[in-house]
């Protein structure tokens, strides 16, 4: 990899004024990381750039055949003014791991970690200060060959983009109602559901248009085989927390995301004391645990919006309501144990918090 060059923007934009409008996904900073690949010739050509449009043939074999992977970390503000990074190496070896499945060239991590921090940096007056709002960290490559045809690209770019957030949902910490899918399906066995392929989200656009038509925040996505065990909720992973042990889907057959927020909670869990485990996990099982009592908290997980409480899940014909519809001891302990150490405010045991 050549050294990285930097160009600054000489048409700085001005900055959010209220804080608690950010949304999410709608701005970006000054400036973006672009890196080429060659085959023959590697990763090259490494550069911060202005943020601005990318020049790309139309012929541009990402878009027709979704050769493109993503990931997604944060950047937060301690209270002593420090920038904290949370578990960002462990995104880069995701992005590997996608890219493996896509048959795109890997990222060096070092240089990943690398360069992030250079963009970082520039833009650090960017990073928010209100509460709950952060830097949200898009790294994301993409096939770039000027050819109409089905095969693996010779030539790619990765870039890194940064963009001030708030909530990723509109209402916050309260909990949403989720409807249970049986026909569509993300992903299968063997397929690409453990990587953050962009083609995966595109698969999942058409049943979350069908749940927000019957009045659901989410989807609740089953097996796409036996349309009968628990995958993932959304984008995000789910977790129930069932006579007082906390389960989640397991990662064993491949069509599920390794979340790092997920790995994060369940070590939380068992450092609180609560038996933490993965299995499969059938749909049947939770409503009749909801029918004992023995069902008591739900809620996802992912990096854009940490937690995600579950008040309600609907299922061919039958609704459930969660603790009462509110947000469970666990989860708010969860959430706010996560976020205290991911802002700096809480002691981090795990060592996960890099300052920069």
């Amino acid at each position: 990899m050549k050294k990285l060059t930097i160009q600054k923007t000489d048409r700085p934009k001005g900055k959010p004024q209220d804080q608690s409008k950010l949304g999410f996904g709608t701005i970006f900073t000054d400036h973006m990381l672009c890196v080429d690949y060659t085959e023959g010739k590697g990763w090259h050509d490494a550069q911060i750039l202005p943020y601005g449009p990318i020049p790309m043939e139309p012929s541009a074999s990402v878009l027709h055949y979704a050769q493109s992977a993503f990931e997604g970390l944060k950047a937060y503000k301690s209270p002593k003014g420090e920038t904290l990074l949370f578990r960002p190496r462990d995104n880069f070896a995701r992005f590997n791991h996608s890219c493996e499945g896509l048959c795109i060239p890997a990222i060096d991590v070092d240089f990943a970690m690398e360069s992030l921090i250079e963009l970082v940096h520039l833009d650090e007056d960017w990073i928010p200060t209100a509460p709950g709002t952060s830097l949200y960290i898009r790294p994301f490559v993409f096939a770039t060959d000027a050819y109409v045809g089905v095969r693996v690209s010779h030539t790619y770019k990765y870039m890194v983009i940064l963009s001030p957030v708030g909530a990723y949902y509109a209402k916050g910490l309260e909990p949403v109602g989720i409807y249970v899918e049986n026909q569509y399906v993300r992903a299968v066995r063997g397929g690409l559901g453990s990587a953050k392929a962009a083609a995966n989200y595109a698969a999942s656009l058409r049943a979350g248009e069908v749940a927000k038509s019957k009045g659901y925040a989410q989807v609740l996505w089953l097996d796409g085989v036996e349309r009968k065990y628990v995958e993932e909720v959304g984008s995000m992973n789910i977790f129930f927390k069932i006579k007082g042990e906390l389960v989640t889907p397991s990662l064993e057959s491949g069509s599920i995301l390794k979340g790092i927020t997920r790995d994060s909670i369940m070590r939380l869990a068992e450092h609180m004391g609560l038996k933490a485990r993965e299995r499969r996990i059938p749909i049947a099982e939770i409503f009749e645990a909801s029918q004992t009592g023995d069902l008591e908290e739900v809620f996802g997980t992912g990096t854009a919006a940490v937690v995600s409480s579950v008040s309600e899940l609907y299922w061919d014909g039958r609704s459930i309501t969660v603790n009462g519809g509110v947000m469970g001891d666990f989860t708010k302990k969860a959430y706010d144990t996560l976020t205290g150490i991911q802002y700096g405010q809480l002691e981090d045991p795990f060592g996960w918090v890099m300052k920069i």
